[in-house]
């Protein structure tokens, strides 16, 4: 076993582990909650951080290793004190991964800076629970239901520009027709004339199809031709204004940027689980740069830039 498996043993019964001469990784609960942006349910967990100035050994991390290894105590503080030294060398010169805590690296100013795993719960009373995303319900309107429930019979009404039949000649057919058939004769033509308007109906409806498919229309003086080439636009380039552990304050964050004239939005939850606020998003780099610029001399001097590939 490496000393990252018996740290993450100890993490799930006692709220700090302290490495002798390195640090101590303090797990903070943290209940459960939801994020309404994304319809994102978040199990009860214990929340990693790193404390650089816990370095004392308080014997806990090298009782366990000793017990563990089956070794002496005093060979358990070496075991531990030459794994330091390996990450210590590892962490002056790249990123150091801790399995299943997370990683470490040092900034410009020289300070370790800890972004902690989310994918492992060491909270033992929310084994089994998992982050859950449940889809937005959509209501329906009480008007919404009769417009589905209730179908629309459209009306086709005759063109204008047919002849009409005299009336006088159709009156006479009817009654002709009537006089040599008899009543088993008038069932019959009305039958047939029955589906004779629906198949003149059919057709009048698949010439109405047609006409609006075509859509041709006859113009004295028609327009010259015009080609719109429309480019969509994608903003890539969005400068953050922060980014927060509680939807709330971002929501909060959000208002007070609308209100002051930007074309802020909320960009979503980043790897880390933190949700980004943006003070306005801009397809090309160049005006991103240059309204970044302005930010940082008039609103937040710490506002940086995201380029985000869709």
């Amino acid at each position: 076993m490496t000393l990252a498996k018996y740290i993450s043993d100890l993490l799930y019964r006692y709220e700090c582990v302290i490495v002798p001469n390195f640090g101590g990784f303090v797990a903070n609960k943290v209940s459960a909650k939801i994020n309404h942006y994304t319809h994102t349910f978040y199990a009860p967990t214990k929340q990693l951080t790193f404390n650089a100035h816990l370095k004392n050994n308080d014997g806990l991390l090298a009782n366990y290793v000793a017990s563990a290894k089956n070794i002496s105590y005093v060979n358990a503080v070496n075991y531990i004190a030459d794994e330091v030294a390996k990450w210590q060398n590892t962490l002056n010169k790249e990123e150091l991964d801790i399995e299943n805590i997370g990683t470490l690296h040092r900034n410009e100013e020289g300070a370790i800076i800890f972004d902690p795993v989310y994918n492992v719960n060491y909270l033992t009373s929310s084994f089994g629970l998992d982050t859950y995303v449940s889809p937005a319900i959509k209501r329906i309107s009480e008007n919404e239901k009769e417009a589905i429930s209730t179908p629309v019979i459209p009306i086709h009404r005759a063109e204008n520009h047919k002849e009409k039949t005299p009336v006088f000649i159709k009156y006479a057919a009817a009654a002709v027709i009537v006089f040599a058939l008899g009543t088993v004769g008038w069932k019959q033509y009305q039958n047939f004339t029955y589906n004779n308007l629906v198949a003149q109906s059919e057709l009048q409806q698949q010439k109405v199809d047609k006409t609006i498919q075509e859509a041709t229309f006859v113009i004295d003086n028609p327009l010259p031709a015009i080609t719109l080439n429309v480019a969509k636009k994608t903003q890539n380039y969005h400068i953050i204004a922060g980014a927060f552990r509680e939807p709330a304050n971002a929501n909060k964050k959000l208002q007070q940027l609308l209100k002051k004239g930007f074309n802020a939005k909320i960009l979503g939850i980043n790897k880390w689980n933190l949700t980004q606020v943006a003070y306005e998003s801009f397809d090309t780099k160049r005006n991103a740069i240059n309204k970044l610029n302005v930010i940082k001399k008039t609103e937040n001097k710490d506002a940086w830039l995201l380029i985000k590939e869709y």
